[in-house]
């Protein structure tokens, strides 16, 4: 509880002061948002499914870079 206290205050602070975070967590919404797009269609084509698997690594490399800014900055 406490940790994730710090966490938000962290998040906040990097908010305010960082472009570079503001940047990955746009990048991020905006790859899960085309990724909820994707999850709506009932039958994938191949190419769909690669640009699905495709998005959720760029997705998880995104948030990867999102913690490690926030415990950096911790």
């Amino acid at each position: 509880m406490i940790e994730e206290e710090f966490n938000e205050k962290v998040i906040k602070k990097l908010r305010a002061e960082s472009s570079e975070f503001k940047k990955l967590e746009e990048e991020h919404r905006k790859l899960d948002e085309r990724i909820e797009e994707i999850d709506k269609i009932k039958f994938l084509s191949t190419e769909v499914e690669l640009e699905r698997k495709t998005l959720q690594k760029a997705k998880l490399v995104k948030k990867d870079q999102i913690a490690e800014m926030i415990r950096t900055h911790s």
